[in-house]
Parts: structure tokens; C-alpha cells; sequence
């Protein structure tokens, strides 16, 4: 099997799983940033994530976050949290067209993980991938946001 594919599978983290988005971009793109923030909050039911342009922040919509992460196995999560941060991550690199990001995240998903996985079912946009995601979302009152600790460690230096 794939070691991206068995990494991401059993990953403990959103570090670990940036990592690997990491690793893909730059061995196939030849990008690469550092200095990213990972913010868990409320969003409308259409929103899986965001990245704001100029910011170092990306958001994902806990709501279906929450709603996803319910009875998958880790594989299954580890694909999802895989899918949205690397969607993220390339328009954080500056590419903002959203046709040409959902286009390379296909790309790279199916090339890494290969048509049966879910991962790429994910990457794909099946249409029935997108009512599991709808079905269930929590639409009440917006609750705080969680700033995720210890994420895009790779860079940091610590003075000692």
C-alpha cells in the first residue's frame, strides 16, 4: 500500500495530516509555505472550510467537521480532514481559482490514494458524498471558535 495513503490513515493529528498535504504539494506543485493557523468554528451549511486571502488562518466548518467525524472510522476522518486542508492549503499558496483547486485536489487525491479510496470519492464531489455532509449539521447558535494548538510546527524554532 501507498505510504501517503497508510500515513493519513494513521495519523493522530491535524499536524501530522498537514504535514502530508505538505509533502504532496511540494513533491508534485513545487510549493510550499509555512506559518499556517487552524481555526475550528461555525460556519454556514455550505462551507467546508475557507481560507481567507492574505491571512494565515484556514477555517473548517466544525459543523460538518462534527457531522463527518461521527461513527467513521480513522481512516474515513483522516481522508476528510486530508481532502479539506489540502483544498486550503493550495488556495493559501495563492491559487484562488476555485475550478483550478478542486481540479488539482482531484488530481492528487486520485493519484495518491487511487480510485477506490475515500479519499478520492471525497476529492471527486460524488453527489452523495455531499448529502452525508448536509444531512445532520448542527444549525444552531454559532459557538466559539477553537484555535487549534500545535499546527504547522514544522518551522517553528524554539528558544531554549
Amino acid at each position: 500500500m501507498n505510504t501517503i495513503v497508510d500515513e493519513v490513515e494513521n495519523a493522530q493529528d491535524f499536524d501530522s495530516i498537514l504535514r502530508l498535504v505538505k509533502r504532496v504539494v511540494e513533491e508534485k506543485l513545487g510549493m510550499r509555505r509555512a506559518g499556517l493557523m487552524l481555526v475550528i468554528a461555525d460556519a454556514p451549511p455550505g462551507v467546508l472550510a475557507f481560507h481567507e486571502v492574505g491571512s494565515n488562518a484556514i477555517v473548517v466548518n466544525r459543523r460538518h467537521l462534527e457531522g463527518w467525524m461521527f461513527g467513521k472510522s480513522r481512516a474515513e476522518k483522516n481522508s476528510y480532514i486530508f481532502v479539506v486542508l489540502l483544498h486550503e492549503y493550495l488556495h493559501s499558496l495563492g491559487i484562488l481559482d476555485e475550478v483550478e483547486v478542486r481540479r488539482l485536489v482531484r488530481a492528487l487525491v486520485q493519484e495518491y490514494f487511487g480510485p477506490g479510496h475515500i479519499a478520492t470519492r471525497l476529492a471527486s464531489g460524488e453527489p452523495e458524498m455531499g448529502r452525508e455532509f448536509i444531512q445532520g449539521v448542527y444549525l444552531g447558535r454559532p459557538r466559539e471558535p477553537v484555535l487549534v494548538r500545535d499546527f504547522d510546527t514544522e518551522n517553528l524554532s524554539y528558544i531554549g
